[in-house]
């Protein structure tokens, strides 16, 4: 459980500076997200989520 804390205090973190250091290119992204067909948003969704997932399986295994 605290590594699930963990991760979402470094999902935000990563989240805010971006938006702090590209704000214009934050929004253009989210407009374009908001804009996207919903089967688009669940492939990118299910991509990252794999992605994701991947790098923690690796990081454990050998970190």
């Amino acid at each position: 459980m605290l590594d699930l804390i963990a991760a979402l205090g470094l999902a935000l973190a990563v989240e805010g500076i971006l938006f702090a250091a590209f704000p214009d290119g934050m929004r253009r992204a989210m407009y374009e997200a908001a804009h996207s067909p919903s089967d688009r948003m669940r492939i990118v969704g299910i991509i990252s989520a794999l992605v994701g997932v991947a790098i923690v399986w690796a990081v454990r295994q050998f970190g």
